[in-house]
């Protein structure tokens, strides 16, 4: 099976949304390999950056999942490396 690293940018603007995020990444946890989250009390909102190691298929999948989220933006960035497993 082939993975890739990729990291995950979310910014949460709608709080009530946070619960369904968080059960997203537990769906996932056994591809995460670290997870930062950054509240912005000034500006009500939080940042959230995940690094994965998945199946470019799965890392596509969560993505698309958490991007239909109310209040939820999310960007992926790949990293060119694929390793075989």
């Amino acid at each position: 099976m082939e993975t890739r690293v990729a990291v995950m940018g979310i910014i949460v603007e709608d709080l009530n949304s946070v619960e369904k995020l968080n059960l997203l990444l537990h769906e996932y946890g056994n591809y995460i390999l670290g997870r930062m989250g950054i509240p912005y009390r000034e500006k009500d909102i939080s940042i959230v950056s995940i690094a994965i190691d998945a199946p470019q298929d799965v890392i596509s999948t969560l993505s698309g999942k958490i991007g239909k989220l109310k209040g939820i933006s999310i960007k992926t960035a790949y990293s060119n490396i694929i390793t075989h497993g």
